[in-house]
């Protein structure tokens, strides 16, 4: 089962995808991780990526492409994997539709977990993080971190910069202008698109439906 799970920061995905991972036995890729991976790897697209990185500027498609490519080659998705994080462009659709193709293969779904913006807004700016632990949490629903205690190992949780009201309507700005016109590019064939305004057990259960239908 090949599937590329969409949503905006804050939509929930994290959640969804592991769950996803452990129904159906397929590797969750994030671009993020095999990123780092290939860069501590030392792999000449690694290389190369963190050439990019290193100055402060966006990695070429070329170079996410081909890091995407090699990872999906691997021995562990020869029954299918979980694409998270990419393609976050047209341009890089038509990269991985081109790409699975050369391998005989294609996306058999593609689900997108919608969440209204205000809701989105919330809880991203509820978010708090331990400074001890790393754990994550959110004030709205942890009475410890409401306190500015981590519930897990009780140290200082704080609220990162990319979870300030500003920033996370400016990620919002730039999911929506270049990932949301991926809804438009899969169209009805491939995309299903379930409401994660829901607990995240409902969410599951629709996800699940879709997929096993």
């Amino acid at each position: 089962m090949n599937i590329v799970l969409l949503g905006a920061p804050g939509a929930g995905k994290g959640t969804q995808a592991a769950r996803m991972v452990e129904a159906y036995g397929i590797p969750h890729i994030s671009t993020g991780d095999i990123f780092r991976k290939a860069v501590a790897d030392g792999t000449p697209l690694g290389l190369e990526a963190k050439r990019y990185m290193d100055a402060g500027e966006l990695v070429p498609d070329a170079v996410v492409i081909g890091i995407v490519k090699d990872r999906l080659r691997e021995p562990d998705c020869a029954s299918g994997f979980l694409l998270d994080g990419f393609p976050r462009t047209v341009a890089q659709a038509d990269a991985l539709d081109a790409a699975l193709a050369e391998d005989g293969r294609a996306l058999d779904a593609v689900i997108s977990v919608d969440v209204d913006r205000d809701a989105l807004v919330t809880r991203l700016t509820a978010r708090r993080t331990c400074r001890a632990c790393g754990a994550i949490t959110n004030v709205a629903t942890d009475e410890a971190a409401a306190r500015g205690e981590c519930s897990v190992c009780g140290g200082e949780v704080y609220q990162r910069d990319d979870d300030t009201v500003e920033t996370v309507t400016n990620r919002l700005s730039v999911y929506e202008s270049q990932t949301a016109p991926l809804i438009d590019y899969y169209g009805a064939a491939l995309l299903r698109q379930v409401d994660g305004n829901a607990a995240p057990d409902e969410v599951f259960a629709k996800i699940r439906a879709i997929l096993e239908g």
